[in-house]
């Protein structure tokens, strides 16, 4: 078994995670081929979002996940099957997404299915990567009057 493939493929869907989460949309770029897939299997858009190509899906998680929105996305667990320059891997996850503009927190669970490819330059790439979710849930701020949001990097009042 490669176990420094199974590493930087690691190391490729934490980089995948930091970027959304920092939105660092350029850096995220990296980390995908050019052809790449998605499919977000979140009931929040009321219909699946399959997208195709780099430029899509950034773009999507550009224009969806604003200044407005708080991301955080834990995934671990993985199980990782290389063959050669290719590999797909599984992964639990779970993320919370904090809408200061709609008052609204999202919880949710699911598990990542992903393929990877090692690209000319020698370096792994998410050639797709997708989940259909196993629980999502919303929370209004309003309902938590206790909720104080005391940090944010991407806005100077707090939505407390």
């Amino acid at each position: 078994m490669d176990l420094v493939a199974l590493e930087e493929i690691k190391r490729l869907k934490h980089r995948y995670l930091r970027c959304v989460d920092t939105k660092d949309w350029d850096d995220l770029a990296d980390v995908l081929t050019p052809d790449a897939t998605a499919d977000y299997g979140t009931p929040t858009y009321g219909r699946p979002l399959k997208l195709t190509g780099r430029d899509a899906i950034v773009g999507f998680l550009r224009d969806s996940l604003g200044p407005g929105l708080i991301t955080t996305h834990f995934a671990t667990q993985p199980e990782i099957d290389l063959d050669g320059d290719e590999a797909a891997g599984t992964w639990a996850f779970e993320d919370t997404v904090i809408s200061t503009e709609h008052r609204v927190v999202i919880i949710g669970a699911a598990f990542y299915e992903d393929r990877y490819r090692r690209c000319d330059d020698g370096r792994w790439r998410i050639a797709h990567t997708g989940y259909q979710r196993t629980y999502e849930a919303t929370l209004k701020l309003d309902d938590l009057p206790s909720f104080r949001l005391t940090a944010n990097r991407w806005a100077t009042a707090s939505a407390g």
